[in-house]
Parts: C-alpha cells; sequence; structure tokens
C-alpha cells in the first residue's frame, strides 16, 4: 500500500469499498495519452479494479498544450513545474510519460517522496543513468515498474507460459526485430528523438530495448553482444543527426541459445513491426505484432502426420488465455491500446496486495538490464568486437 494512504469509494456489485489512487504523470504525449487511457478503461474494464484511479494532475512544460491534455485526458490539474507533482499529497503514483532526459531524476525525486513509480522505457540515457535510477527508486521502498508494454500481450504471456511448461524443451534461437518507417523521408524534420542528450540512442533505445527486454523475459539473460549500428541521414535541417537510425546485433544467451536482435526506424511499408521467432528441440514459437492476437506454433511431437503441417495458428482469445477475464467472448478482437490496461492493471494490483512487479511486469532493474546490454552494443559497434555484458 501506498505510504500515503487512499480513500475508497463505494463498489456498487456488492463487493465492498474500492480504495482509490491518485494518479500524477509527468508528460502528455504519445504515452500520456496511452497512459491516460488506460487508466480510464481499467476502472470499468477489470471490475472491480485493484484500485480505482483518480486522475489528480498532468505536468507539460507548454502551458497551452498541458492544459488542452488535462481536459482531453480528464485529469482535475495541470502544472508545467514536474515538481509540483512531487510535493501534492493527492498524488500515490507517479506516472512518468515524459521525453528520455526526464526519465530519471524525476522519477528518483518521486520514489523519494514516498509515491509508486511507473517510467516509461529506456529507463535512462545509458546505464549509468539507469543503474542510479533503479538504485535510488528501490532504496526508497516503493513499487516500481519499467513500462514495457509487451510483456503484457496475451500472444507473448501466452509463449511464456509454453516455455515454461517445457513444451518447446532446449531454446537454440531466438529471433527478434522491431521496424518503422517514419524518418525514411530525409526532409523529416530534427526531433528529441534524433537528438543524442535527450534520447540516449535512437533506434536502439527506441525500438531495440522492447526486443531486448523481450528477450529476457522469454529466454533469459545476454551473456555477449556483437553489434553494428548505421546513422543514414546525419543532417536533419542543419542539425547533426548523433544517434543510430539502425542496429543489427548477433547475441550469445546464458543458456547456450544464440540470436538477432534487429531495430530499425528505415524500413518503408513497416509501420509497426515487432516480430520474434523462438525455436527449441521441440518446437518453435512466432509472433508478429501486427496480427498481436495470434501466434504462431509448432510442435515436433504432434500426433502423426501433424507435424509435416508446420506452424499452426493460435486465435489467443479463448477465456482461459492470458487477461481475456477482462475483455470480450472468444474470437473478439482486442488491440495494442489494451496492453497498456493490462500493464497498469498489474501495477495496481502490486501496489494493492503489496506484492511483486517481477517476474511478469518489468522492474527498474530489468529497465537497468536492458540499459547494460544496449551500452554493450554500442560499445561493439564502436570497437568492431564481441563485447560482453556485465551487471553491478
Amino acid at each position: 500500500m501506498s505510504k500515503v494512504g487512499f480513500v475508497t469509494m463505494a463498489d456498487s456489485s456488492g463487493g465492498g469499498d474500492i480504495p482509490t489512487v491518485g494518479v500524477g504523470m509527468l508528460g502528455y504525449g504519445f504515452m500520456g495519452k496511452a497512459h491516460s487511457n488506460a487508466y480510464k478503461t481499467l476502472a470499468y474494464m477489470t471490475w472491480p479494479p485493484p484500485l480505482m484511479p483518480e486522475l489528480v494532475a498532468i505536468a507539460g512544460r507548454n502551458e497551452e498544450g498541458v492544459a488542452a491534455a488535462a481536459a482531453r485526458y480528464g485529469f482535475e490539474d495541470y502544472v508545467t513545474d514536474w515538481r509540483k507533482l512531487i510535493e501534492d499529497p493527492r498524488v500515490q503514483v507517479f506516472d512518468n510519460s515524459s521525453t528520455n532526459d526526464f526519465h530519471s531524476e524525476p522519477s528518483i525525486a518521486a520514489a523519494e517522496a514516498g509515491k509508486h513509480v511507473i517510467c516509461e522505457k529506456p529507463l535512462g540515457r545509458d546505464a549509468d543513468e539507469a543503474y542510479e535510477t533503479w538504485q535510488r527508486v528501490a532504496a526508497a521502498g516503493v513499487k516500481h515498474m519499467c513500462a514495457f508494454n509487451y510483456r503484457f500481450v496475451p500472444a507473448i504471456r501466452l509463449a511464456r507460459e509454453i516455455i515454461e511448461s517445457g513444451e518447446l524443451g532446449e531454446i537454440y534461437h531466438f529471433r527478434g526485430s522491431y521496424l518503422q518507417e517514419w524518418i525514411v523521408d530525409a526532409d523529416f524534420p530534427m526531433v528529441w528523438r534524433l537528438d543524442k542528450s535527450v534520447a540516449g540512442s535512437g533506434a536502439l533505445g527506441d525500438l531495440g530495448a522492447h526486443v531486448i527486454d523481450l528477450a529476457r523475459y522469454l529466454v533469459g539473460e545476454i551473456d555477449a553482444v556483437s553489434a553494428t549500428t548505421r546513422t543514414f541521414i546525419k543532417d536533419r535541417g542543419g542539425a547533426t543527426v548523433d544517434v543510430d537510425d539502425s542496429v543489427e546485433s548477433l547475441v550469445d544467451f546464458s543458456s547456450g541459445a544464440v540470436g538477432i536482435i534487429e531495430a530499425s526506424r528505415f524500413c518503408p511499408g513497416r509501420k509497426n513491426s515487432l516480430t520474434f521467432e523462438i525455436n527449441g528441440s521441440k518446437g518453435s514459437l512466432s509472433f508478429d505484432m501486427e496480427r498481436l492476437n495470434e501466434l504462431q506454433a509448432h510442435f515436433t511431437n504432434s500426433a502423426p502426420g501433424r507435424s509435416a503441417q508446420g506452424f499452426r495458428n493460435v486465435l489467443v482469445s479463448e477465456s482461459d488465455h492470458p487477461f481475456w477475464e477482462h475483455w470480450w467472448p472468444q474470437g473478439h478482437m482486442i488491440g495494442w491500446e489494451h496492453t497498456f490496461v493490462h500493464e497498469l492493471h498489474h501495477f495496481l494490483t502490486a501496489i494493492r496486495e503489496d506484492g511483486d512487479v517481477a517476474p511478469h511486469g518489468a522492474t527498474f532493474e530489468d529497465g537497468y538490464r536492458a540499459a547494460e546490454i544496449c551500452d554493450a552494443m554500442l560499445r561493439s559497434a564502436e570497437s568492431g568486437a564481441k563485447e560482453r555484458v556485465s551487471y553491478r
């Protein structure tokens, strides 16, 4: 439970009072919109919710923009200084959806003020920053989550369950890629994601970090990497682009498995293409985010004659599949935005029950470990040699 306590509201279903929790959010752009939608959706779709979110205040530097966001998303107040969120006694959860350069300091300040913290990835612009953030937030004794929302796709959670059951046997390969196209146009303007001082890295931290996290979540720790990066367009409107546009990496897992991790924002036709395939001694799994309700599965011990048919498509919408207790009858699909509902429901449950965010939620330690792997890839791209991944 939060150190600052909750008020309660009546549960008309007869289940008793539902504690409420005050949410303060930093950032009102893409992720602020996604998180705000999730808080409002989980309040009625996951009934009764673990805690009833109250959208207390939202922070942003542009007063006109943040005022409009507060009205649009349903926050009671807005502020232009994030420190006022930290000072507000109504706020028990600090939701950091800001740019990468504001992931560390505000998250630490919130935790040290006794507020639970969920922070968008990457946790830090580099491993040093991520490590300090994890250490100081963990020392504060609050719940913390790094928002790797793809852990909360039903098909990906099912893949984890299959792997944990041993149905794939010994894991040999992981191949994952995250591809987008949005900056392939040479006339696309300079934005913060192309500035190392703000973003930390480019496609690697923006997209590759998601693949790295899924590789760790599904297969296990990564011991070593060999990587190459490219910046294809180095000038945008007179400003220097000093981050990677693309990264390709070979990875060695502690288990003995090998893998390939790829991320690029220069892939025409790819809007948001996150895919992976895992091969084991008894079968394989394949996933494509653009078909997020499906999981491709092949098992070598299928009934005679079936194994020759190759992969079969599993529609992950059955009532006993992960997360589906909150949604619709079988075959009625959910979308990308629902991953945030599952993620925040998990986080609020951990707060209410004083339970663990791990292993299914990514903690700040997971955010730090992903940052160490990203840094090792950048070192490898610079040195041209395989780099070991080590943790502090």
